[in-house]
């Protein structure tokens, strides 16, 4: 599967988004060391603090599915800046894969990949 086509699978599951606070649907899509590909939206909620991103909902479907090696993350928003993402969701797949490349897209379908270690060059891990 190249970029293009994780892109468009982050997209498609940004369409799932529950983002009635933000208005802002991000979508996610984790690929797995064995090609597996597991897909995850933003889900707002009042109490923002239970609000849960893109990258961990697919985490955690994919985790939950027992997968724990990650190769690639496609990230899609449609913004004017590049759809980085938080720390939290940084520190999330530094836990199981420091070596991940992440696609992030904006408006147009332009999109940056960088490896997660310079997103997180300082990561909290044992």
């Amino acid at each position: 599967m190249n970029d293009r086509q994780l892109l468009d699978m982050a997209r498609e599951a940004a369409g799932n988004s529950y983002s009635p606070y933000s208005k802002f649907p991000v979508g996610a899509a984790l690929e797995c060391a064995d090609g597996t590909i597991y897909t995850g939206c933003n889900i707002e909620n009042a109490a923002l603090g239970s609000t849960i991103c893109a990258e961990r909902v697919a985490v955690c479907k994919a985790v939950s599915e027992g997968q724990r090696e990650f190769t690639r993350i496609a990230i899609w928003g449609e913004s004017e800046n590049y759809c980085m993402p938080c720390g939290a969701c940084r520190q999330f797949l530094v836990e199981f894969s420091p070596d991940i490349e992440v696609l992030c897209s904006k408006a147009g379908g332009r999109y940056v990949s960088y490896p997660l270690s310079k997103l997180m060059p300082y990561s909290f891990n044992y």
